[in-house]
């Protein structure tokens, strides 16, 4: 038996290097490692492409909402206009279009959901239209995909890849603010966002997971809506139950019950 504790301590400290290495790899293939890296490839290739003098950024802006808060990736201030960019670090394919509810993620054989990021965005946008009382048509919603992913539909010219949102940013060459309204848009974004903290980012999180347990038991997945749980009443299927659309007829999509 001592012999044998002997060899057990030995092998820990043999492998003890291990523990440090498997710990680090689980936080690099983590969802909040790979947003906060998604998030600085998009801040260092606006700071290196984005002139500050013409567009004056605020990464990582949690502002007040009605429901609780709502977290923007990257706003950017510019007499073009307010561009207000959601990251994405993701790999493999991507497939998705404006109006559904959740895109597709695909990698190899596995494909994942989420939420359509349009939407995710919308949101963010129209914090800052209340907010600021400026027109809907000067904020820019923009999409940046990192990472080694692929979009495999047709995407809005908004939604980009790596370095396009950069491309699309400055497509806009129309002046729609002066310089002194640019200030003060910033100045009212700064004075009304809660302190970037450790502590905000936890608050936010919290009112995310109230916001999803009050969500709907189910939500379309087409157009977003809440389901509701009908009956067949004829046909082959008549007498089952099944999740239909709340926004019937409008939108005919259903769930079939497990």
């Amino acid at each position: 038996m001592p012999e044998m504790t002997a060899a057990m301590l030995d092998a820990a400290k043999t492998f003890w290097w291990l523990i440090p290495l498997f710990l680090f790899a689980a936080v690099v293939k983590s969802p909040w490692f790979k947003g906060i890296l998604g998030e600085a490839l998009v801040k260092v290739a606006a700071k290196l492409r984005l002139p500050k003098e013409t567009y004056i950024p605020l990464h990582n802006v949690t502002l007040p909402t009605e429901d609780g808060t709502t977290q923007i990736d990257h706003i950017f201030v510019s007499r073009f206009g307010i561009f207000v960019v959601e990251t994405k670090n993701m790999r493999g394919w991507i497939f998705g279009s404006e109006k559904q509810a959740t895109w597709t993620q695909k990698i190899y054989r596995q494909s994942f959901k989420f939420q359509n990021p349009l939407r995710q965005n919308y949101k963010h946008v129209k914090t800052i239209e209340a907010a600021l009382n400026i027109p809907a048509d000067t904020i820019h919603s923009v999409v940046a995909f990192v990472g080694d992913c692929t979009l495999k539909t047709d995407m809005p010219a908004n939604v980009t890849q790596n370095a396009g949102f950069i491309r699309y940013i400055k497509s806009f060459t129309q002046p729609v603010f002066t310089e002194a309204e640019v200030q003060s848009l910033v100045d009212q974004i700064q004075a009304g966002r809660l302190t970037p903290s450790f502590r905000t980012n936890r608050q936010h999180v919290a009112n995310l997971k109230s916001r999803e347990s009050n969500k709907p038991e189910k939500q379309c997945p087409r157009c977003g809506a809440a389901m509701v749980l009908r009956k067949a009443k004829r046909g082959a299927n008549a007498g089952n139950e099944f999740w239909g659309c709340g926004d019937y007829p409008k939108c005919r999509a259903v769930l079939d019950i497990p």
